[in-house]
């Protein structure tokens, strides 16, 4: 018997120690111990799901949130990410600490970086649609990099100029309709984001805006991780009463313009514009290639036929001086300058330059004087290939108008048919978002996109520099996303609006808190406009390879949009911003 048992103790103890070799045995994530987010990314670049200090951001797999979509982490080797784009990323640490580890529990734990690559296989494919094949030649973007946490008790205020461009939103629309993910360089969350009317409520007792508040659990974060969404609401103004217009156009008709029939787009774009003016706007055209000629001196806009020949007459040739065009269009959009007005040029382009001077903040600086007296200048693109965003997204910031992407005459009517009033009216200059932190109940937190957008926090009442500027109608939307002290009450946080009037005769401010009574506790509890935000900022980080967005795929988001619709229905804008969901899904896979 004594044998018999000397031999079955050698047996277990035998297997044991084969368990021991081979990793141990199954155990339940509750049962798992948290491995070192530090030893487990020795020797790789860091994960994009860590945080500020490196530990993973906790999984959102809390009860309080069983009624949002969960993110999904699929399981890959590591995967090297090129020495270049590692070198470009923005530190992880803002300051401070993230939430200790020891707070969570262990199912809330993430998969450590070493179990999947950078991106997940899910979100974006390895390699474009045609590998070694660039969908589109000549195409220039510029990465601002990704905002990262900041510790609310050292930095508790987040500052940044009102934004309306669109034109990333739509670059993205090219690119899917040409059967491609967008280039991430590409993606500017808060221009997806600003892209869409969330039908704010419009502002009362005649105040140029509207401030609009939510906050609730994140469905892509974990235990204590909230969004806050914030709209800025900008008044109507009823297309009667806008002030009188005077425009130039100033048109690129270089030979790369006649590609895709680039040109013939924008003849049919300004025709549709040229049809809403009133006799009290005029409009005159300066065209470009190797050199400039103003065309059209400026014109009434009740003589629409002599408006519209001159359109027609525009072909392409040469190479492109924009220096010159821009010359030109200043000088000729001084002498029709309008008091008590909108003075604007509109420039028209691939924004491809070539001959002269290139440089937007050297172009800019040499016409400081025209803007500076109230002549905007804003951009629109044409063309996919031989393509310049960084150009045309540039002038129209410096220029203190706004820069949109016409990807399709449907786009061309949406700015200038049934938007001309927001396109042409301006209802504030420099205008400045700064939201600031209660410490008490905000741990840390982050801007999702308006990276390019920054604004010092001590320059916040500075009115001497350059803000955002926006039209009539327009909203301005931002999201936060804060880790939250557990089970603390009071303001979440305190958002303040500043901006000059147009006629540069008044500066407003205007402040309104968020308070944690005001949170839902439920993501499911939110409104369609708080749904379709998450959604929208969520698809443009996984298309950019946000480090944030760890484990979530685009089918994550196309679930969620889902819930977004009913509140929308009857607009084509999110009916179709699900369909490209589901078609950028199908291209990651």
């Amino acid at each position: 018997m004594k044998q018999r048992n000397s031999i079955l103790l050698s047996l277990i103890v035998c297997f044991m120690l084969v368990l021991t070799a081979c990793g141990g045995a199954a155990s339940t994530p509750a049962e798992r111990p948290a491995s070192s987010p530090a030893a487990s990314s020795a020797g790789s670049p860091q994960s994009p799901s860590q945080n500020r200090t490196g530990d993973s951001k906790p999984q959102n797999n809390s009860s309080e949130n069983s009624g949002a979509p969960q993110a999904s982490a699929a399981a890959s080797p590591p995967a090297a990410l090129p020495e270049a784009a590692e070198a470009a990323r923005p530190p992880d640490v803002a300051g401070g600490a993230p939430p200790p580890a020891e707070s969570l529990t262990d199912s809330e734990h993430p998969p450590q970086p070493t179990e999947y690559g950078y991106p997940p296989p899910r979100r974006r494919p390895e390699s474009p649609p045609n590998p070694g094949q660039p969908p589109y030649d000549s195409t220039f973007y510029q990465n601002y990099g990704v905002n990262p946490f900041f510790d609310a008790v050292e930095d508790p205020l987040s500052t940044f100029a009102m934004d309306i461009d669109t034109a990333s939103y739509t670059v993205m629309r090219r690119y899917l309709s040409d059967g491609n993910l967008p280039d991430p360089d590409s993606v500017r969350v808060e221009e997806y984001l600003n892209y869409f009317n969330y039908r704010y409520p419009q502002p009362e007792d005649g105040g140029a805006f509207a401030i609009y508040t939510e906050a609730a659990p994140s469905p892509f974060g974990g235990k204590n991780y909230d969004v806050v969404q914030i709209g800025i609401q900008g008044k109507t103004i009823a297309e009667e009463d806008r002030a009188p217009t005077s425009l130039t156009f100033v048109i690129d008709v270089s030979g790369s313009m006649q590609r895709e029939n680039r040109l013939e787009t924008v003849k049919q774009s300004l025709s549709m514009l040229v049809e809403q003016l009133r006799p009290d706007d005029q409009i005159g055209i300066v065209v470009y290639g190797s050199d400039a000629e103003s065309i059209l001196e400026p014109t009434s806009g009740r003589d629409k036929q002599r408006i519209l020949r001159a359109i027609d007459s525009l072909a392409p040739s040469g190479s492109t001086n924009v220096e010159a065009g821009l010359d030109i269009g200043f000088a000729q959009a001084e002498e029709a300058f309008i008091r008590g007005g909108t003075n604007q040029i509109l420039l028209c382009s691939d924004g491809v330059a070539n001959n002269g001077v290139t440089d937007p903040q050297a172009l800019l600086q040499k016409y400081d004087r025209y803007t500076s007296q109230g002549i905007k200048l804003s951009t629109f693109g044409f063309g996919m290939g031989n393509f310049n965003d960084v150009l045309m997204e540039q002038l129209a910031d410096a220029g203190n108008g706004f820069y949109s992407y016409i990807d399709t005459l449907e786009q061309a009517k949406r700015l200038f048919v049934d938007n001309l009033t927001g396109t042409l009216q301006l209802i504030a200059r420099d205008a400045k978002v700064q939201v600031e932190f209660n410490p008490e109940v905000v741990s840390y937190y982050r801007l999702i996109g308006y990276e390019n957008r920054d604004v010092a926090d001590q320059d916040f009442r500075n009115d001497t520099v350059d803000a955002g500027e926006v039209g009539s109608g327009h909203s301005v939307t931002a999201l936060y996303e804060i880790y939250r002290v557990p089970e603390a009450t009071g303001d979440i946080a305190t958002v303040r609006i500043r901006y000059h009037k147009p006629d540069n005769s008044k500066i407003i401010e205007e402040a309104q808190t968020l308070g944690s009574q005001d949170r839902l506790d439920r993501f499911d509890e939110t409104s369609g406009r708080f749904k379709l935000a998450v959604s929208v900022a969520e698809y443009a980080e996984l298309l950019r390879y946000s480090r944030w967005t760890r484990g979530t795929t685009l089918d994550d988001v196309v679930e969620l949009s889902y819930e977004a619709l009913p509140s929308f229905q009857g607009d084509q804008d999110v009916q179709e911003f699900v369909d490209l969901l589901g078609r950028a899904a199908a291209l990651a896979d």
